[in-house]
């Protein structure tokens, strides 16, 4: 599913690429704006979209250059509706290079809504609809997604950016795979209420994203798991091998 996907462009040596379900998203919203606001609305819809994953795109970088710093190597990063995802060759054991890779992503956002407060006249700026068509609303509208934006990828939630910060924490104290599987715990406690919440109001999409997020930490736990038992596997062959001493000669007889 996820190698149904665009290449667009690379930057940095990373490839930007776009899931097939992103243009459905982006039809869907230029849809919605044709219908209230005829083609004002349609292009006020398609360019708020696309200036939001303007901003999926930046995070995702925050963390992509971060990680490259310490030698991870970045193969892509993948738009979908649900927001990106950086595809990296591994995650990195230290919890202090783990903690700044993942900080990375809601600090842009951050930087992102602190310049735009700079630059915006807020006072009196209420009106964000698609028929205002103002660059000034789109900038404001941007200011508080990106606000929300680092807010909820801060939620300990693994593998959301939270939880990824708390596990960076716990594993300054606990083993790596501990460390994970409570990160993964304390994401269910969060995420089963939440799922059952949003059923009760109706709103089937943030249940879908809440669902992705509990499937994708159990998934990470388990390759944890699964690569700690290959690890522990290794360790004892090697172990077992250098404890068993080589084999005696057979004495060489000289006629």
């Amino acid at each position: 599913m996820l190698g149904w996907s665009i290449n667009l462009f690379r930057i940095r040596g990373i490839r930007i690429s776009l899931h097939f379900s992103f243009l459905l998203m982006l039809a869907y919203v230029c849809e919605e704006g044709w219908q209230e606001a005829g083609m004002t609305g349609l292009w006020w819809s398609a360019a708020t979209f696309l200036a939001f994953f303007t901003c999926v795109v930046l995070h995702e970088l925050g963390h992509s250059l971060t990680a490259m710093r310490f030698g991870v190597h970045v193969r892509r990063i993948l738009l979908m509706p649900i927001g990106g995802m950086a595809e990296f060759d591994r995650i990195p054991r230290l919890p202090s290079q783990e903690f700044l890779i993942t900080i990375a992503g809601p600090a842009v956002n951050f930087a992102i809504a602190a310049l735009l407060w700079c630059v915006i006249d807020l006072p009196g700026r209420g009106n964000t609809d698609a028929a205002s068509g103002s660059i000034l609303d789109l900038g404001t509208t941007l200011l508080v997604w990106n606000i929300w934006m680092g807010i909820f990828n801060l939620l300990p939630a693994f593998p959301m950016d939270g939880g990824r910060i708390l596990r960076s924490i716990l594993a300054m104290r606990l083993p790596y795979l501990r460390a994970t599987y409570w990160a993964v715990t304390v994401a269910k406690v969060i995420m089963v209420p939440a799922i059952i919440w949003e059923l009760y109001r109706g709103r089937y999409l943030v249940v879908a994203i809440f669902i992705f997020i509990y499937l994708a930490g159990e998934a990470e736990y388990r390759a944890v798991l699964r690569r700690e038992l290959e690890e522990a596997h290794w360790r004892e062959a090697l172990l077992q091998h250098l404890a068993t001493p080589p084999a005696e000669e057979p004495p060489v007889i000289n006629g």
